[in-house]
């Protein structure tokens, strides 16, 4: 399978040209990450969970921590631009989002861990610790079958957020030269913040746009509220950004930014109509929702967490 990556005036260190073209990354070839997208940002991890280092002249900080199987890959990726990121920042408390957390903060330890409010009272939440360790083993072994061998087994339990620092809406972090600005945006999970680098006009939204199938459409993931959801895209793209950190998939840069949020954008409104003009019963429609999304790069989660989201969409979309 050819993944590509597009490019617009972006830096590189590559010698790829910086102007047209596409770059095309090979699943199950050699892991191309770390990659520079700007000076000062690099996407690391690997195809299915990107994670992005943020440095600048005085701190850094890792945007995403992934889950525990691409932990050990990540903290090679940071030795071999021999950082330490002074953050650990935490998008969103959803599995893929969160259990790897525990493990870069044992290679980390001074580092500080940044979350938005709701997001512990979301881990610490009886059921959440059965779901995390069930997703956080799965995923380990999709990996594993498609050749990204983890270091460290699966985690046991979910981690804890307790003594993070909490980051509210405009809150900023001076990395030197380079500022890290959150944004907390509702709609796909609690406790959800963005992190926007305007000298570089960077956005890393997490899941923002939903689910990205590159050149094959999107999986809408209005979660919690719908309009919400929707608002949360006007807000994003009106920061006008040229490079946008999604979580899976790989980066969107360039013309390429603007596509993706009118995708994104329109798939959203078209399956909420979808959803409100069919009759059936809502488990009726989500489990079409299911065997129309669950293919390709969702295969990384099990059945139980994407009939959840489909029942979630539907019920959002309803309300």
């Amino acid at each position: 399978m050819t993944i590509a990556f597009y490019k617009d005036d972006i830096k590189r260190p590559d010698g790829v040209p910086e102007k047209g073209g596409i770059m095309d990354i090979k699943v199950g070839s050699a892991n191309p990450f770390p990659r520079m997208l700007a000076e000062g940002l690099w996407v690391l991890g690997n195809y299915h969970f990107n994670l992005y280092l943020v440095k600048g002249e005085q701190a850094s900080a890792l945007i995403e921590v992934g889950i525990s199987a691409v932990v050990d890959e990540v903290i090679r990726q940071l030795d071999a631009l021999a950082v330490r990121p002074t953050y650990l920042v935490v998008t969103h408390p959803h599995s893929d989002h969160v259990t790897g957390l525990a493990g870069l903060k044992e290679s980390f330890p001074e580092a500080h861990v940044v979350a938005a409010e709701g997001a512990a009272e979301f881990l610490a939440h009886p059921k959440a610790a059965p779901t995390l360790v069930a997703d956080d083993r799965y995923m380990t072994k999709f990996l594993a079958s498609r050749g990204l061998i983890p270091g460290r087994p699966p985690v046991k339990e979910p981690p804890s957020l307790a003594d993070c620092l909490i980051a509210a809406d405009g809150d900023k972090i001076d990395l030197g030269g380079l500022t890290l600005r959150f944004l907390v945006v509702r709609g796909h999970a609690p406790g959800k913040i963005v992190a926007h680098v305007p000298e570089i006009r960077a956005l890393i939204l997490s899941d923002s746009l939903g689910f990205r199938f590159p050149g094959r459409g999107v999986l809408p993931l209005p979660l919690t509220n719908y309009d919400e959801y929707m608002a949360a895209l006007d807000r994003l793209q009106g920061l006008d950004p040229v490079i946008v950190g999604v979580a899976h998939q790989g980066p969107i840069v360039g013309d390429e930014v603007a596509r993706a949020f009118g995708e994104a954008r329109e798939q959203a409104a078209a399956l909420r109509t979808k959803i409100l003009e069919d009759t059936r019963q809502p488990q009726e429609i989500a489990r079409d929702l299911f065997d129309q999304y669950y293919r390709d790069e969702l295969l990384v989660y099990t059945r139980k967490n994407i009939l959840n989201c489909a029942s979630l969409i539907v019920r959002r979309a309803r309300e």
